[in-house]
């Protein structure tokens, strides 16, 4: 019988690692590949409380592999015709997020990167002491570019406070007669209240 030498060793456990090392990435590439995709969440920040704010609604630019839908509010919406069978474990019912934020304190939103580049607008809800409710609209356009954190005033002016803002991903869509509007393939939702 041969006695194996100390190159021989060393070259078999070389080759022993290498077909370990080849498998381990070929099973790591199949989990990243079938892996869900996780959804764009933003921060939202008031009086010392941060909360995660999951998408309200959210499909694809082409409105195609809509996950996310809102639960009841649909009427009347662009979402209120999308399909989302109950069984299906993938298709979730959006919700709004609550936070607090007191009168005179500001909320804050921490936008990720693929927020911040996309053509955004937020429509914020406000209201009155007579219970009236006053909407105004930001935009990308009114911070600098790739802004990744926003701060929202909830007591602009003396008589009106913040109570809701619904941050959206728009999209330019056409109806059968021609004309044009915009339709949010993705929204954030959260409740000031």
């Amino acid at each position: 019988m041969s006695k194996l030498n100390a190159r021989t060793i060393v070259a078999l456990v070389a080759a022993a690692l290498l077909v370990l090392t080849v498998a381990f990435v070929g099973v790591l590439v199949v989990l990243v590949r079938s892996a869900d995709k996780p959804d764009v969440t933003i921060t939202a920040y008031a009086h010392g409380k941060t909360v995660t704010v999951r998408p309200f609604s959210y499909c694809t630019v082409t409105m195609e592999d809509c996950r996310i839908l809102p639960a009841g509010s649909a009427e009347g919406t662009v979402f209120a015709t999308l399909p989302c069978d109950r069984q299906t474990p993938d298709c979730h019912r959006g919700r709004t997020v609550e936070l607090e934020v007191p009168a005179g304190y500001p909320l804050q939103l921490s936008l990720p990167k693929r927020i911040a580049d996309a053509p955004w607008l937020a429509q914020l809800v406000y209201v009155l002491p007579t219970g009236e409710k006053v909407d105004r609209v930001i935009s990308r356009n009114d911070y600098r570019d790739g802004a990744l954190a926003l701060t929202i005033d909830s007591k602009p002016e003396p008589d009106l406070r913040l109570i809701g803002v619904e941050l959206q991903l728009p999209i330019l869509a056409r109806d059968e007669t021609g004309k044009e509007f915009y339709v949010p393939h993705a929204a954030w939702s959260i409740s000031c209240v």
